[in-house]
C-alpha cells in the first residue's frame, strides 16, 4: 500500500464517520454512507477497477470516470440544497404571515 493510498483511505474513513455521526437519521443515509466508504476504498486500493469500469462505459481512463461521476454528484447536491433552501424560505414566509395576522387580530381586539 502506497502512502497516498493510506492517506486517501484514511480520509474516506474519516469523512464517512463524520457523516454517519452528523446525519444518521435514516437507514438510507447509513446505507449510502457505507456504500460511499466501500466503493471509495475499493477504488483507492484497486485503481485498475476504475479503468476497467471506464472502458466498459466508453471512457478512456478511470480518473475521467471518477471526475464525471463526481461532477454529477456535486450538481445533484447543489440542486438538492437549492430546493431545500427554497422550501425553507416558503415555510418562513408562511410563518411570518401567520404571526402577522395573529398580531393584527390581537391589535383589532384591543
Amino acid at each position: 500500500m502506497t502512502p497516498i493510498q493510506i492517506l486517501l483511505a484514511s480520509g474516506i474513513v474519516l469523512i464517512a464517520l463524520y457523516m454517519y455521526v452528523r446525519i444518521r437519521k435514516s437507514v438510507l443515509d447509513t446505507v449510502l454512507i457505507f456504500l460511499f466508504l466501500v466503493v471509495g476504498i475499493l477504488f483507492i486500493l484497486f485503481p485498475e477497477i476504475t479503468n476497467k469500469v471506464a472502458k466498459v462505459l466508453g471512457v478512456n481512463r478511470g480518473i475521467n470516470l471518477i471526475f464525471y461521476t463526481g461532477f454529477l454528484i456535486l450538481l445533484f447536491l447543489i440542486l438538492k440544497l437549492y430546493a431545500r433552501s427554497r422550501r425553507l424560505e416558503q415555510n418562513l414566509t408562511e410563518l411570518v404571515r401567520k404571526i402577522s395576522l395573529e398580531k393584527a387580530e390581537e391589535i383589532k381586539e384591543d
